[in-house]
């Protein structure tokens, strides 16, 4: 068994960016964490130069973000890093609740059939980052080690960065900024901008313990087990032997004293017996925090990841949201860059991420509260509801040892084109795509494997479809924004010119609630922008002008 150990990336000089006056790049994302490095891979797979700052050589230290849920690895897919994240990563779907030694409550994150991904996988952060940096470096990404951004002078057109390296200081442009530099964010301080909500007096102790064990990739979560009393333990699996373990203490806990081996070893021997031969990773103690900035668009400042907005960690919305906020985002950045859309657009970014923030912040402070109870009436609560779960089933459903990350219903995004027409299922405008099983050229593949790539259009048909309704669809791929056309059939069809997904196995059509005529037209990020029961040329423009954040009247 053997420690992590941070590979070292090269520094390379400024040289090539200092110059007077200083050069304007179009886009500068500061921090190359896993959000920053989302939204520079993006930025790459639409052609745009992107320039990455961090202040540090190398990645993460410690394990820090674990969980990625299923809606981030089919981001990832689409990034190009979701295989090889799989393949290392622990794969897990169920998670077990425990009150002292009774398990008293269970979920499964993917309860039915055909999605690509699980619900969720483990998988330390700086994996996650070494495969990001691999992947944004091959699609030509300019990331520059050891640049710190020391001032940001927002300006109507653009942003001045002030830039320290070993070699020197030097001021560069930037036409676009997005900001990834996390929770402590020395730009949003620089710019004293808010961030509010409430930080949780409550600290709980991370120890990443290298073992070899047999206990099941799942997620375990005790409240007061005997080898911890009083107090709440939580149990992860990661790659190459590694575990995580969270240990509540207390707020009156001294977080220096408790990081040392001689406080750690103890508690450590006390959960897995004095046999197990482990070794410590790493340690860290940290305290709950949920709260965001009022805005995440400032002129053409952009705030992502927990730079924008922060939660406890207990339902893994940290990291998840900031993927999903890189991939709201990116798209429309794009066409804003490419003088395909108004600035105007990114203010539904803002809008939208900001509802998604509010959503993640209420799960998280619930799950926070039901964890660590503030007043005697809160603990008896919540004891109680622990011990009627463990022979009720309807206590089960208030046990709340942390709500897992899931994407936002983005229902209330002005984007979106209202049904006009009666659907039944959850795939509403503004809802993220489900997954499902399709054939493609006769090969097995996967819906949301097909999506993603700009706007698109879904037409669902029984026979191969008539001249005017092929015409109106080349239309659509002849926009000034594109639109590609996906024809989707029970059965194989040939359609020149257009690519066919076989819904041979019913997935597609029982998820989005299909007959033959159904459109629905997809956002670049996956998301339902409308749908209707047939396809009309007129509707499908004016959907696009708004999904464009251009005015015009419903559709």
């Amino acid at each position: 068994m053997g420690a992590y150990v941070n590979p070292i990336y090269p520094y390379k000089s400024p040289a090539d960016l200092m110059s007077t006056p200083p050069q304007r790049k179009p886009l500068i994302v500061i921090g190359a964490g896993p959000v920053g490095l989302a939204a520079a891979i993006d930025a790459r797979l639409q052609g745009l130069e992107v320039l990455v700052l961090d202040d540090d050589k190398t990645v993460s230290v410690g394990s820090r973000a674990v969980c990625y849920a299923k809606r981030s690895l089919e981001i990832l897919d689409r990034l190009g890093i979701a295989n090889q994240a799989c393949d290392m990563g622990v794969s897990w779907n169920i998670g077990r609740t425990f009150l002292e030694e009774d398990e008293v409550y269970q979920f499964n994150l993917v309860p039915d059939a055909g999605h690509k991904r699980p619900g969720m996988i483990n998988l330390q952060q700086y994996h996650v980052e070494e495969m990001l940096i691999a992947r944004a470096l091959e699609l030509g990404a300019d990331i520059r080690w050891q640049h710190k951004v020391t001032a940001v002078t927002p300006h109507d057109a653009h942003a001045t960065l002030t830039v320290e390296t070993p070699d020197g200081t030097f001021d560069i442009e930037a036409d676009w900024l997005v900001v990834a530099d996390g929770a402590r964010s020395p730009v949003r301080r620089h710019l004293c901008l808010d961030i509010e909500g409430r930080v949780f007096q409550d600290r709980f102790l991370i120890a990443d313990v290298i073992m070899k064990a047999d206990y099941p990739a799942e997620r375990w979560f005790w409240f007061d087990p005997p080898f911890h009393p009083n107090q709440s333990v939580l149990l992860h699996k990661q790659s190459n032997n590694v575990w995580r373990i969270d240990f509540q203490l207390g707020w009156d806990a001294d977080p220096e004293e408790e990081k040392k081996p001689e406080k750690v070893i103890p508690r450590l021997k006390a959960m897995l017996g004095d046999e197990r031969p482990f070794e410590l990773e790493w340690v860290s103690i940290y305290t709950f925090q949920c709260r965001r900035m009022t805005d995440f668009r400032h002129g053409r400042v952009l705030f992502v990841g927990d730079a924008a907005h922060q939660v406890s960690p207990f339902g893994a919305r940290g990291a998840n949201s900031g993927f999903q906020d890189a991939d709201d985002l990116m798209w429309k950045l794009g066409l804003v860059i490419k003088g395909q859309a108004s600035e105007k657009l990114l203010d539904t970014y803002a809008h939208d991420r900001q509802f998604a923030a509010d959503e993640n912040i209420m799960n998280s402070t619930r799950s926070t509260d039901f964890i660590t109870p503030k007043s005697r009436t809160s603990k008896t609560f919540r004891n109680q509801v622990l011990a009627l779960a463990k022979h009720h089933p309807f206590a089960r459903k208030l046990v709340n040892s942390g709500r897992l990350s899931v994407p936002s219903f983005l229902t209330g995004s002005v984007l979106n084109t209202p049904d006009a027409e009666v659907f039944e299922g959850h795939m509403v405008p503004g809802a993220p795509m489900d997954d499902a099983p399709v054939q493609v050229d006769g090969q097995d593949a996967w819906l949301l494997d097909q999506v993603g790539k700009g706007f698109q259009l879904m037409l669902f048909v029984e026979a191969a479809p008539d001249a005017r309704t092929l015409a109106t669809l080349q239309t659509l791929k002849e926009n000034a924004v594109p639109v590609n056309s996906l024809i989707v059939s029970r059965q194989a069809l040939q359609v020149p010119g257009f690519q066919v997904l076989v819904d041979a196995q019913g997935w597609v059509a029982k998820r989005y609630d299909t007959q033959p005529g159904t459109t629905y037209l997809l956002r670049p990020d996956q998301h339902v922008l409308a749908r209707w029961r047939s396809l009309d040329s007129a509707r499908l423009q004016a959907a696009m002008a708004r999904a464009l954040g251009q005015v015009g009247e419903h559709a």
